[in-house]
């Protein structure tokens, strides 16, 4: 699966810009702030119908302009088929092969995107949603059921926690409680198959990149000496005192150690970058090994906090994926940059694409 082409057009910095992409390597250099991060989030937001810079979508839309829209035809199979996104004050629509497409969890599915950027140390200091969502990524894309499982937890947590705040009566609140306790352990086993599959992974690949050893763990969202239901009526009185709903897998985290001790607690920002990478590159070793497409990996500014050695060794895994590889970069005569794939190669200044070979 590779992306083939992408038009852009009023995307933040870049009015319009129409680029024939290579299926192995494509490298963008430019000076800051000339928009080559976004031409990077544009490829991210046609595939996931969001930015892993901004949750604020409206930011995305050029300065003067009602609405922006990606195109780009996608080849799978010996097949290449248009797909195409636009967000105005409408909301978002997005179409492939002339259709309109139903939601975003089949967008995922069209052009799988990863992102590792310089905020990707994140995914180790940041809160728990960030690795839950991570995680939620991976699950989705190996476990054919998750998407089903997960909104129906969703579905029954938001009408509990609606309960809950409204004051309802007891036996409205408890009635969500089957629906809730049953998804939920749909959702949590489908993560614990996960990541059971996931850490040899992440373990080899943060060998290679950190010379130590890193460990992931499933944090399921309640007490692993109970059961979800134990927990559920345990935190009863919590529940009904603060209007939310305190155990379940909607409270879930992936424990990180680096060498027996909490990553975010022990390693450099350099470092985390390191770690952060390790999982998203383990991610895509083992959806491929599960079955699932990879299709495009971005790595935007990768020099950016990494030495001479710790750059090389990053984009020596980088390379190695089989993905279509996107990456950004200041200095493009940089002598590590020479290792990279032959293939494309293009400079963004003022918003504008040019290719240079």
């Amino acid at each position: 699966m590779s992306l083939d082409s992408l038009g852009i057009e009023d995307f933040r910095c870049i009015q319009k810009a129409e680029l024939a992409l290579h299926g192995r390597c494509n490298l963008i250099s430019g000076e800051n702030a000339s928009g080559k991060t976004s031409l990077l989030e544009a490829i991210f937001v046609l595939g996931r119908g969001r930015s892993f810079r901004t949750a604020k979508a409206e930011l995305l839309i050029r300065s003067g302009s009602s609405a922006f829209q990606l195109t780009g035809r996608v080849s799978k199979e010996g097949l290449s088929r248009p797909l195409g996104l636009r967000l105005g004050k409408e909301g978002i629509e997005a179409r492939y092969a002339g259709r309109p497409i139903g939601g975003l969890a089949e967008l995922a599915t069209l052009l799988p995107a990863q992102a590792i950027d310089p905020e990707v140390h994140r995914l180790i200091e940041g809160g728990p949603q960030e690795r839950r969502r991570f995680l939620d990524w991976g699950v989705f894309h190996v476990e054919p059921g998750f998407v089903e499982h997960w909104r129906r937890y969703q579905r029954a947590l938001r009408q509990r926690n609606a309960a809950l705040r409204a004051g309802a009566a007891p036996a409205v609140i408890r009635a969500w409680d089957p629906e809730l306790i049953e998804a939920g352990l749909l959702v949590a086993a489908a993560r614990a198959r996960y990541v059971a599959s996931l850490a040899p992974h992440v373990s080899a690949t943060a060998q290679r990149l950190l010379k130590g050893r890193l460990e992931i763990s499933l944090l399921q969202g309640w007490s692993a000496e109970r059961s979800l239901g134990e927990s559920v009526e345990a935190s009863w009185v919590r529940d009904r005192e603060r209007g939310l709903t305190h155990s379940g897998p909607h409270r879930a985290d992936l424990g990180i150690r680096f060498d027996d001790v909490p990553a975010r607690d022990r390693v450099s920002r350099g470092q985390q970058k390191l770690a952060a990478a390790a999982l998203l590159l383990g991610q895509l070793r083992c959806d491929a090994e599960l079955g699932s497409s990879v299709a495009a990996l971005l790595v935007d500014d990768p020099a950016a906090e990494l030495d001479a050695s710790n750059l090389e060794r990053l984009l020596g895994e980088v390379i190695s994926l089989p993905a279509q590889l996107f990456l950004t970069a200041l200095d493009p005569a940089n002598p590590v940059l020479a290792s990279l794939p032959d293939g494309h190669r293009f400079h963004v200044e003022h918003g504008s694409v040019t290719r240079l070979i």
